[in-house]
């Protein structure tokens, strides 16, 4: 019997040395899309795609502001936690601490998003097209605290200094990834159009228990849902109050795989 899913249901109108052994990010500060030689490039992987849900050009360089200020200071404030979580990753199995896998970002373009690696080294899968599941034998016992706890993903302050993704948006996905057997594009008709922003290390999905492993057409087409529902009503408020529930529910989320 699969896990009950938690639905926590809000309202978006309420509110108006350690790390060197990874793969290199690609050289290119925007690329358009690129995929490593294994990876067959998605049909619907290309710029220029959906168009009927955005922020403001004015409100997105404000965020943007704010986004790369704020990734300084965790990262300043965060480097020893970091490096102690690095170390215990390099302690634990082989391999390196960092993990990098292809996403697709704002506009559809292909970008390397950093993740603390969460699986055995020989185990992880570059392309994401098989997605993790609970009880996963590829996952570490420490990578499921850090997967459970989303510390896993404290690399991406690296992916927003470089302007690839933001603190609060939607999650970025690997391009193949698949619910019941299809491409997320075939599932939800405006799809593309959660990639109109930059994607967030967290998500108002996701803080609605939109989380883990897609497994059927309702899971992908309820985190578009949400997606929109956060980029139509976004504002500085909306973006704090998301960051203030990630913080509280980082430990107590039964939807972590």
């Amino acid at each position: 019997m699969a896990p009950l899913r938690r639905n926590f249901v809000l309202s978006a109108t309420s509110t108006a040395g350690a790390f060197r052994e990874f793969e290199p990010p690609l050289t290119t500060e925007h690329p358009a899309v690129t995929l490593a030689d294994h990876c067959t490039p998605s049909p619907w992987s290309k710029p220029g795609l959906g168009s009927t849900a955005s922020i403001s050009t004015s409100r997105m360089a404000l965020k943007r502001g704010l986004d790369q200020a704020g990734a300084v200071m965790l990262l300043i404030a965060l480097c020893p936690l970091m490096l102690i979580i690095a170390a215990i990753i390099r302690l634990e199995s082989p391999g390196p601490a960092l993990f990098t896998q292809e996403r697709i970002g704002f506009r559809q373009r292909i970008f390397r998003c950093y993740k603390f690696r969460s699986m055995y080294h020989h185990m992880a899968e570059p392309c994401g097209t098989t997605q993790a599941t609970r009880g996963d034998v590829r996952v570490t016992r420490f990578g499921r605290f850090l997967r459970r706890s989303s510390l896993d993903e404290l690399p991406q302050l690296l992916n927003v200094l470089k302007g690839e993704m933001s603190m609060v948006g939607p999650r970025p996905h690997a391009p193949y990834t698949r619910a019941a057997g299809r491409l997320f594009a075939d599932l939800v008709p405006n799809y593309s159009d959660r990639h109109n922003v930059r994607p967030g290390i967290t998500g108002w999905a996701q803080v609605n228990g939109w989380r883990g492993e897609t497994r059927t057409p309702e899971d992908i087409q309820m985190r578009v849902h949400y997606d929109m529902e956060y980029i139509r009503n976004w504002s500085l408020l909306f973006d704090f109050r998301i960051m203030l529930l990630t913080v509280a529910r980082m430990f107590n989320d039964d939807t972590a795989v």
